[in-house]
Formats: structure tokens, sequence, C-alpha cells
């Protein structure tokens, strides 16, 4: 089984938060007999894991590579219009790659690929009313002045 991967600020602040929890936990629970716990919870979170997640990035075992992220925040982050066309044809694209490797079969490609297409058609179909709201905004504006 594969260890799951996290971009990195999201796991530096899993760390920070589990450490901080832990630490928090057991001072209020037991603090005589969890005592040596205490410090050694927040000095391995604090001053050992976040500065190693910081310093070696990619090559922790649990960060996951720069291009999966830049690729997921470009395809969320960008409103240009030929970057939402790409993006659109990335998920075709790994599903085709997926198929022509062996790992889906032709029915769950068929499936999957309608599934894509239909959401591709909502997702226009979502863009243009929110352009023709704006545009109808703009029109009623310029009659308000």
């Amino acid at each position: 089984m594969a260890l799951p991967t996290f971009e990195k600020k999201r796991l530096i602040g899993l760390i920070g938060i589990l450490s901080f929890g832990l630490t928090a936990l057991f001072a209020v629970l037991l603090p005589t007999a969890l005592g040596p716990l205490i410090p050694a919870t927040f000095i391995t979170g604090f001053l050992i894991l976040i500065p190693l997640v910081a310093v070696l990035g990619e090559q922790f075992p649990l960060v996951a590579a720069d291009d999966e992220a830049a690729d997921a925040t470009e395809a969320i982050g960008s409103s240009e219009p030929t970057a939402a066309a790409a993006s659109a044809e990335r998920p075709v694209a790994a599903l085709r790659e997926r198929y022509a490797t062996g790992e889906i079969d032709e029915a769950e490609f068929e499936r999957k690929l309608d599934h894509l297409l239909a959401t591709e058609d909502l997702d226009e179909r979502l863009d243009r009313t929110g352009s023709d709201r704006a545009e109808n905004s703009r029109e009623r504006d310029l009659e308000l002045e």
C-alpha cells in the first residue's frame, strides 16, 4: 500500500495541528502519567518534523511533487479561456492514457468519458449563464448612469 502524499503547505499544517492537539491532549488528560510525552510531542512536531518537511520538500516521503501541485493550482486558479480549455483536455488525455496502458477496460473508459463530457457541457452552460448575467448587470449599470 502506497503512502498518501500531500502538498508541502498542507503537510506542514497537518503536522502543526496534530502536534499542538496531541500536546494539549496529553497536558489535559493525564499530566502526571503522560508528563514526559508533553515536551516530546511538541519538540518532535514543531522543532523536528516541520523543519524537515520545509527543508527536504519533495524528498520527504509524504510530500507530493511540485508538478502535481502546480497542475492542480493551474486547473483551479486560472480563469483564462485557453487555460480552461487546456484543463478540460487534461482529464480526457489522462483517461485515454489509462485506457491505452490497460489500467481500465473499454466499458469503464466509455463510462468515464461520457461522465467527463457531460460535466464539461454543464461547466460550459454555467460559464455562459454567468457571463450573460455579468453582461446584463453591466447594461443595467450603464442605464442607471
